[in-house]
């Protein structure tokens, strides 16, 4: 003797079926919209020949400063700076 008939059991909670539904299809509107950025070829070409131009300039005149302490005997090398930089290979 059955008690129920096997097609009776699938619909008693259509509204759980639709938002399991919508969770596999990622139909949830918050989560499909995101932010885009998009930088052009160009852009990127010219961000990259200006840092270039501006580090260049500095380093030039840095090097340009260096050279000219140590040609005077004036450059001073600070051991504890040196120390700092190494000690995180010794650990």
């Amino acid at each position: 003797m059955k008690v129920n008939e096997p097609k009776r059991v699938g619909p008693v909670n259509p509204y759980r079926q639709a938002s399991d539904h919508k969770a596999l299809n990622g139909t949830n509107k918050k989560e499909k919209q995101r932010d885009q950025v998009q930088i052009s070829s160009e852009a990127k070409e010219l961000l990259l020949e200006t840092n270039q131009a501006v580090q260049s300039k500095e380093r030039v005149a840095k090097v340009n400063q260096l050279k000219q302490s140590v040609e005077s005997g004036t450059y001073h090398v600070d051991a504890g700076k040196i120390a700092e930089k190494l000690l995180p290979y010794f650990k």
